[in-house]
């Protein structure tokens, strides 16, 4: 699944960069740097750390974005009729412990959950 807006986004950038001559859909990369085609992912990592830097965020990482996805999914996932175990799927964890790590408990909403019960 891909969010609309990300979606909506990622078909103007395409549209967007296929009207140069030496496209090549095959060879194409969504993110790109100053001095080459695709961004390694060693490079994204940096990107994020100088952009939280300047920011001062202190703590973040590249894979702030991704924790905070998850933990998030997960507190939403049964109002849309999902599980756990589709956030599991979402983020791509083989095991269902490692989708867990990710997750806060909050003893007043189990406690609420049981008075609905």
């Amino acid at each position: 699944p891909i969010n609309r807006e990300l979606k909506q986004h990622l078909v103007q950038l395409f549209d967007q960069v296929s009207q140069h001559a030496r496209f090549d859909v095959h060879a194409a990369h969504v993110v790109t740097t100053e001095r080459a085609s695709f961004a390694s992912p060693q490079a994204v990592v940096n990107q994020f750390s100088r952009w939280y830097l300047d920011l001062g965020f202190i703590g973040c990482s590249s894979h702030s974005g991704r924790r905070t996805f998850i933990a998030n999914a997960a507190r939403k996932i049964s109002t849309v009729g999902g599980s756990v175990r589709d956030v599991q799927l979402m983020a791509g964890h083989s095991n269902l412990t490692t989708t867990q790590r990710y997750i806060e408990v909050d003893a007043d909403c189990q406690r609420r959950v049981v008075e609905l019960v």
